[in-house]
């Protein structure tokens, strides 16, 4: 069964760092761009960073331009997104996103010349003094 499964999600103060894993199991993450996106309460979900098939090319929102790291280890099945100086404005559910090869789905969304179409199930993070 293909999954994605999210962790390192946590409640930081401001300034804090976190660092977020998504963990590929059942196919391989080598042919795919992967990405991630966030959703805050009430707030329509956002794409945060993504990162190509190859690692080469990576992307990310104006948000968090600067202060988050997307890396991809294939060898081991993972992508991570390094946070750094978090806002609470980066309050939200993240989630790891495995781009779609075949025609659009309920789940497609179109972000960075991608379509993203599988979700794992998302991550907390809540950035409070």
């Amino acid at each position: 069964q293909p999954q994605l499964v999210e962790s390192g999600g946590d409640l930081v103060h401001p300034g804090g760092s976190l660092r977020l894993t998504c963990a590929a199991s059942g196919f391989r993450i080598v042919e795919y761009a992967l990405a991630w996106f966030r959703q805050a309460p009430g707030k329509e979900r956002e794409g945060v960073s993504l990162i190509s098939r190859s690692g080469d090319t990576t992307y990310y929102s104006e948000a968090v331009k600067g202060r988050f790291t997307i890396s991809r280890d294939d060898a081991s099945n993972m992508v991570y997104l390094q946070m750094n100086n978090l806002k609470p404005e980066d309050t939200a559910t993240y989630y790891c996103v495995l781009e779609n090869h075949g025609p659009p789905s309920p789940s497609s969304t179109l972000w960075g010349g991608h379509d993203f179409s599988f979700w794992g199930r998302g991550t907390q993070i809540t950035v409070s003094s």
